[in-house]
């Protein structure tokens, strides 16, 4: 989902930027119609739903949580992402790329991975489109590394556990907090899954960042928030990303590609190891694509001694985002399967008898956690 939180005083990190190729934006009749949805005064555009709320903005729209009504008192949580006009040329521009934009979905419909967002549908509201997905319950990974979070499983959670979760979970960073190796390679790798799936259909995801890695309340991680996907065999149409966490080829306006994919997840790895991002002080483009290709020889500072001290892990840092995509992992698959990949480092934790079941600990925390408040 798509989030407008700020983060450490940056351009914010997980709002999508449109490619810069839009001129003025569509003229009144269909930037009104989103407006009027925005403000709840178009009846009937979510049709079935009831119980709409806003829980996401972005660069491409706006995200709601709904109940979608059925019979005999049937109701099914879902998340409708609605997508603005606003940037668009003109109508008919807008109506191009989000012909696009459901060919994508549509694909991604079909491939059913459990790392991966369910897409149930996609309409159009007086000319205004909207996709209609899975409800994810849990935090996403932004909620996940916020001071608020590790200040409420502080208040809530019994001493014992509470010293587990510190070492196994999650603990304070140096400006937020962090994962613990262990469970930052078990999101990792869904994460991974998620993008061999999409890789194997010829997708490019294009917008891998916290707010769009779910950790659900069964422990598993998801890759959620489609709406920037692209056909690797068409270089067409608008893309929208996150500054913050492309990778450095396409902040120099090359295409996506699955390596760009790995750098982007590379970047929210090592924020999830680091307990910071790993661009803090960057100033603009330009000083973000300069702290994206010196990033590799920055790691060893950047994380933490139990990290930096595991070369393993390192080597896998390092192979993510590295500047050069050509010396990235050739795909998502050898990144968690492949030599020195994720899993590999999952087994050097299960022969020196440190591993532990990330899943069913990450659902033990979660569910001792309990709802955000409000």
């Amino acid at each position: 989902m798509e989030s407008t939180r700020s983060h450490h005083g940056h351009p914010h990190p997980d709002a999508p930027r449109p490619d810069p190729r839009p001129g003025s934006p569509t003229d009144g009749a269909l930037t009104a119609r989103y407006r009027a949805i925005l403000a709840g005064g178009e009846p009937d555009w979510a049709a079935g739903c009831r119980d709409l709320h806003i829980i996401g903005r972005g660069g491409q729209g706006v995200v709601f949580s709904a109940r979608r009504e059925g019979a005999d008192g049937f109701t099914l949580p879902v998340a409708l992402k609605v997508f603005s006009p606003e940037t668009y040329r003109t109508p008919a521009a807008y109506a191009e790329d989000m012909g696009r934009v459901a060919a994508v979905a549509a694909r991604v419909a079909a491939i059913q991975h459990e790392n991966l967002v369910a897409v149930h549908h996609f309409s159009a509201h007086a000319g205004v489109r909207i996709m209609r997905m899975e409800w994810v319950d849990g935090l996403d990974l932004r909620q996940v590394l916020s001071p608020e979070t590790l200040d409420r499983t502080r208040a809530r959670l019994h001493p014992a556990h509470l010293g587990f979760v510190e070492d196994v979970i999650l603990t304070a960073g140096p400006a937020q907090p962090r994962l613990k190796p262990g469970v930052a390679i078990h999101v990792l790798r869904d994460c991974l899954a998620a993008l061999s799936a999409l890789h194997r259909d010829g997708i490019t995801h294009g917008d891998l960042k916290p707010s769009n890695v779910m950790l659900k309340r069964t422990g598993l991680a998801k890759v959620v928030d489609i709406g920037s996907a692209a056909d690797l065999r068409s270089a067409e149409g608008r893309r929208a990303w996150s500054p913050l966490y492309a990778a450095p080829e396409v902040l120099d306006g090359a295409a996506l590609t699955p390596q760009s994919d790995l750098a982007s997840l590379g970047y929210v790895l090592v924020e999830m190891l680091a307990g910071r991002s790993p661009f803090d002080g960057a100033v603009g483009i330009g000083g973000l694509l300069e702290a994206k290709r010196t990033l590799e020889r920055r790691l060893a500072e950047l994380l933490p001694a139990e990290v930096a001290g595991s070369e393993l892990l390192l080597s896998l840092c390092r192979r993510l985002v590295a500047a050069d995509p050509d010396r990235r992992f050739p795909d998502a698959e050898a990144a968690d399967l492949g030599r020195k990949g994720a899993a590999a480092f999952h087994r050097q934790l299960v022969k020196g008898d440190l591993a532990s079941e990330y899943g069913n600990d990450v659902r033990v925390w979660l569910e001792a956690l309990g709802p955000p408040a409000g």
